[in-house]
């Protein structure tokens, strides 16, 4: 099987295919195209299928960051409806399953450079003073505001309690 993607994202020959967490290949060939990183992929065996709706994605795993391919199928498929399919066979092409030497596409999945990326981004933001000096305002606006709230709450209680008064007095003469 061969997988397309746009950069090795660290791919090196030997990495591991993961299928669902568990190892099911390893990477056999890197080959650096024009617009393209072409990897060969050899699968341990011939048995496992791979459904053709799955996400291909490279994972880092480990302390070591090794890069990963993970296969995840994005359908269940139902052992009952899976006949003999031999992925060396002609008749696999009509399958919903990965035949040899099937070319697809891979994509770039999470890793530390991205999370160090945006974590920097992040306390880039925290260290610029005007953000806390706009917190600062907002802080003070609020305080200032709920001040307010709690002086008209305050004449609203005594107003209702005075109009409550007057009520039952003439009411009640």
């Amino acid at each position: 099987m061969f997988i397309l993607f746009n950069n090795a994202y660290g791919l090196k020959e030997g990495s591991e295919v993961l299928m669902r967490g568990i190892n099911i290949g390893y990477v056999d060939k890197i080959r650096i195209k024009y617009n393209y990183v072409l990897i060969k992929v050899n699968i341990n065996l011939s048995y496992i299928l791979i459904p053709k709706n799955s996400l291909v994605e490279t994972s880092q795993t480990g302390l070591l960051n090794d890069t990963v391919i993970d296969i995840t199928p994005l359908d269940n498929i139902i052992s009952r409806n899976i006949k003999k399919v031999d992925v060396f066979s002609k008749s696999c092409i009509k399958s919903k399953f990965i035949c040899n030497y099937d070319y697809i596409q891979g994509e770039r999945g999470l890793n530390y450079d991205d999370l160090v990326r945006a974590a920097t981004r992040i306390s880039q933001r925290f260290d610029d003073p005007g953000l806390f000096n706009l917190l600062y305002l907002f802080l003070l606006n609020t305080y200032n505001l709920s001040s307010e709230l709690i002086t008209i709450t305050h004449n609203l209680s005594n107003t209702t309690t005075l109009f409550y008064d007057y009520l039952h007095k003439f009411l009640l003469n």
